[in-house]
This record gives C-alpha cells, structure tokens and sequence, in this order.
C-alpha cells in the first residue's frame, strides 16, 4: 500500500472560499451545508410575511416541508411554488430541494 496516496499539499495562498468548499467535497458535506443554508435564509427568501407566520422549516429526501400557521399565507404560498422553488435555487444553488410541501 502506498501511503503517499494522498494529494500533496497547494503551496499557494487560496481564498477562503475555495478553500472551505474545497474541504466541503474532502468530507462530502455540500448538500448538508446548502441545505442548512437555506433553512436559516427562509425568511430572506420568502419576504417577512411569510416568515413571520412559518412555525417550522425542514428538509427531508430533497423536499421542503413548511409548516405555517396562516391558512391564506399557506394557499398563497402553495399557489406560487414554482416561484419559491427558483428563488431558493439563486440563493443556493441548483438541486438542493425539488419539491416544496407545505403544512
């Protein structure tokens, strides 16, 4: 077995940035980040509307569960998914969630 398997250590300064997603693929922790990204940015999503009625927001099996006190908010909201669903691909990317359900 070679233990010099792993790749050699980058001499140059690199930007944070790519340094955290760099180690986000190492430990395969992409999708668990977005997926916490977008949780706790709902509200700068959504507007404050409809955040301020949202009791609880999570993700199971790339599907948005919703859960919102307001009868109207939620018809409203269910009404523009579509919407909803291409604002959270800009703010975190593409194929994080592919269904929105509320509750």
């Amino acid at each position: 077995m070679n233990y010099n398997s792993y790749p050699a250590r980058k001499k140059e300064a690199a930007p944070l940035e790519a340094a955290f997603n760099d180690l986000l693929k190492a430990y395969r922790l992409e999708d668990k980040f977005k997926e916490k990204q977008l949780i706790s940015s709902w509200g700068e999503i959504v507007g404050r509307t409809i955040s301020d009625r949202t009791t609880s927001v999570f993700i199971r099996d790339k599907k948005l569960f919703v859960k919102l006190s307001s009868g109207p908010v939620k018809k409203e909201l269910m009404l523009n998914r579509s919407k909803v669903l291409l604002l959270i691909e800009e703010k975190v990317g593409k194929g994080v969630v592919e269904e929105l359900i509320c509750l």
